[in-house]
């Protein structure tokens, strides 16, 4: 079994119990999609969360911190630039018991295919952008 460590140091969860006969599972497919999109300059909340979400299944910020060692502020940060790139949906759900805050649930509303399809092409327009830079800078010279 691969012992799941981002590049803090810090041991990821390799599975966890997101409802009814539901557990989240990090395992070697998820890390490497993390290390991947970290290589290319996806944030580590980004990378995480988007592991995490991956599967397609519904699930609450708390579980996401649980699973991907982040904190409650990072799965926020990691939230709005999903939010922004319309690439998940979120419901509220009541608490069963006690008072309290409503449960945040989250779900991507696109595929994974398409959110490494947007992200393929910034990268593409930022290279570009500095090519053609590079090469005002050579005519320049």
């Amino acid at each position: 079994m691969i012992k799941l460590v981002d590049e803090n140091g810090l041991r990821l969860k390799q599975n966890i119990n997101i409802g009814e006969d539901t557990l989240l599972k990090i395992g070697e497919c998820e890390y490497e999609m993390i290390q991947l999109l970290r290589k290319i300059n996806v944030s580590r909340p980004v990378a995480l969360t988007l592991a995490c979400l991956s599967k397609g299944k519904e699930i609450s910020s708390q579980n996401i911190e649980v699973v991907s060692g982040l904190r409650q502020p990072e799965v926020s940060v990691a939230m709005r630039y999903l939010r922004e790139n319309d690439w998940v949906d979120i419901r509220e759900e009541k608490r069963t018991e006690g008072k309290g805050r409503p449960i945040k649930l989250y779900r991507l509303t696109v595929s994974m295919d398409r959110i490494f399809s947007k992200i393929e092409e910034k990268i593409i327009a930022e290279s570009r952008l500095a090519l053609h830079n590079i090469q005002r800078l050579k005519s320049l010279a």
